[in-house]
């Protein structure tokens, strides 16, 4: 498994297994079969609803505490200091562990100061070893950046062949902040896993589409977090440590960018009203 290290020295896994849209009776077998088959990297959050069951999953397989590398988010209905670290509390203990390996501001809104500073105290008393951020455009890490003592080490943003963020990734480079893919595979939409420029690239490899867009990922140093509720897909996910990319394969993937979310823009007023209402919507949820 390839690395990469934080700008504190945590070394991260490259490629993490994501439970996001995993129902909570699959959540911890699919964690456990993840586990067995090679992963270190899981990532969850909050508004997944199941972090409970992705450490049922992380003690049913065995593996020591030590040896992986855990993910959270702190969703928008807890932001504020007090709220942030009264939810981080009840998160260490449905994940069963009393440390975090990552803990993320999961959106860009709300009391975003007051939410990083909990983090930076978490950070400090040794409860999480890396802190940072999901959805946050240049403008947004700048702003927490400036403002507070520690930077974010990590953001966690949607990257794929048909959105590859490089504007944005040249920024996080500059500044020393990893970068992470949420939808790798876009969910498949707009026909990802038919595209023909990533069939062709697999074929000359011996792989599949999905396997191209995790190596491409690999090559451009940004973490990456496929979901699968199936054994046999976990397997070829993981598989694409033993092949490269040429730069001519690269430059045909670069030519797909379509620079546009597949999701919705997070930095619209459109986006800001979508994410309160959810907020709403979930309120009290477990």
């Amino acid at each position: 498994m390839e690395t990469i290290t934080l700008r504190n020295g945590v070394e991260m896994p490259k490629l993490g297994y994501g439970v996001f849209q995993i129902a909570k009776d699959e959540t911890a077998g699919c964690v456990a079969d993840a586990i067995e088959t090679g992963y270190r990297h899981i990532d969850t959050a909050q508004s997944y609803f199941n972090e409970s069951e992705v450490g049922i999953g992380i003690k049913a397989s065995g593996i020591d505490r030590g040896e992986l590398f855990v993910t959270t988010k702190v969703w928008l209905e807890h932001y504020g200091y007090e709220q942030t670290l009264r939810s981080v509390e009840v998160s260490l203990k449905k994940l069963k562990t009393d440390y975090l390996d990552l803990l993320l501001l999961h959106q860009p809104y709300s009391d975003v100061h007051g939410s990083w500073r909990a983090l930076e105290k978490l950070y400090r008393d040794g409860v999480v070893r890396a802190i940072g951020v999901s959805n946050f455009t240049p403008y947004r890490l700048a702003d927490l950046s400036a403002f507070n003592e520690i930077a974010p080490m990590v953001n966690q943003v949607e990257t794929n062949p048909f959105n590859q963020q490089i504007d944005a990734h040249a920024y996080m480079t500059e500044h020393g902040v990893v970068q992470e893919a949420w939808a790798p595979f876009g969910e498949g939409k707009s026909g990802m896993f038919t595209n023909p420029t990533l069939v062709a690239i697999g074929e000359r490899h011996g792989k599949s589409a999905a396997q191209v867009i995790l190596r491409w990922l690999m090559q451009r140093d940004i973490v990456a977090l496929p979901k699968s509720t199936h054994k046999k897909r976990m397997e070829q996910n993981i598989d694409i440590f033993d092949f490269a990319l040429s730069d001519a394969d690269m430059a045909e993937i670069a030519a797909l960018d379509t620079k546009t979310s597949l999701f919705f823009d997070h930095s619209s007023p459109e986006a800001v009203e979508r994410l309160a209402r959810l907020v709403e919507e979930r309120k009290g949820r477990e």
